[in-house]
């Protein structure tokens, strides 16, 4: 079985008054893993929030380009007085 590193003890008197964190109990490596994992998390979220964007602008415009094409749509959107429109 594998040896439990223990905690190391804070040494100063400050530290002592305050609770022991968790990060004060972890070691610094498992730590510095740890923010390195949190930062890639973040980093792979940002991205899928981006392509998700890009995807809807995509089908936005897709679905804007259909509609400009159908002449129904454009008669029954358009104002009837177009020497306002175009003056």
């Amino acid at each position: 079985m594998a040896k439990k590193n223990k905690p190391a003890a804070p040494s100063s008197a400050a530290s002592q008054d305050k609770p022991a964190t968790l990060k004060d109990l972890l070691n610094p490596d498992v730590v510095n893993k740890l923010k390195a994992q949190a930062d890639q998390m973040k980093a792979e979220a940002e991205i899928q929030r981006e392509e998700a964007r890009k995807q809807t602008e995509a089908a936005r415009k897709a679905e804007q380009k259909r509609l400009d094409n159908d002449f129904e749509y454009l008669l029954n959107n358009s104002g009837m007085d177009w020497k306002k429109k175009y003056n």
